[in-house]
């Protein structure tokens, strides 16, 4: 690597920086998203992974035969089979947890919570109402006088909370639910 860098002072930085590595890399540690397909995502600016998420959802359920149009306003991103949905994108963090982040109450009817891991996937499809019982009003996601308008859910993908099992999990589980939607049965 070295030899790709032609500034000899940022040569002798790089060679500092192999220095010290050993004092903050642990021994053997080993990068569990190394030679996934969804790495690159967590090298992007948090605005574009949401929309990233975005795009692996309306992609995912068109590639599935689901209709999915615009909503033409903020208050949703989607409509999927007829219905406005919300959509949440996580990867995994280095606790094992998905966080879905920036929950509102604004004008759509389900939200489709997508959480990325290393090699896997899981997806929620959560009504509202529901999210009001157990998100909305309940887990701030930021504290002080402005902090009550966005929430989140933290779900732990092999453990998660009891009350979002009707809800999917793993993806086919959730195409189901949405798949009922276009269908009607």
């Amino acid at each position: 690597m070295q030899d790709e860098i032609k500034d000899p002072e940022v040569q002798l930085l790089a060679a500092l920086a192999s220095t010290l590595k050993a004092d903050y890399v642990r021994e053997g540690a080993h990068d569990p998203w190394a030679g996934s397909p969804f790495a690159w995502i967590r090298t992007c600016p948090s605005r574009q992974v949401g929309k990233i998420g975005e795009q692996l959802v309306a992609g995912w359920c068109a590639a599935k035969g689901l209709d999915v149009t615009a909503t033409g306003d903020s208050e949703a991103d989607r409509v999927i089979a007829g219905r406005r949905v919300e959509i949440k994108f996580s990867t995994l963090w280095e606790s094992g947890i998905y966080k879905f982040q920036q929950f509102r109450d604004q004008n759509y009817e389900f939200a489709i919570c997508l959480g990325i891991s290393p090699f896997d996937a899981h997806c929620w499809v959560i009504p509202k109402d529901v999210l009001r019982q157990y998100v909305i009003g309940r887990t701030p996601q930021h504290k002080g006088k402005g902090g009550n308008d966005t929430f989140w859910l933290s779900v732990e993908p092999k453990n998660p909370p009891t009350w979002l099992a009707p809800y999917g999990g793993r993806l086919s589980r959730a195409y189901e639910i949405l798949r009922k939607w276009q269908t009607g049965r």
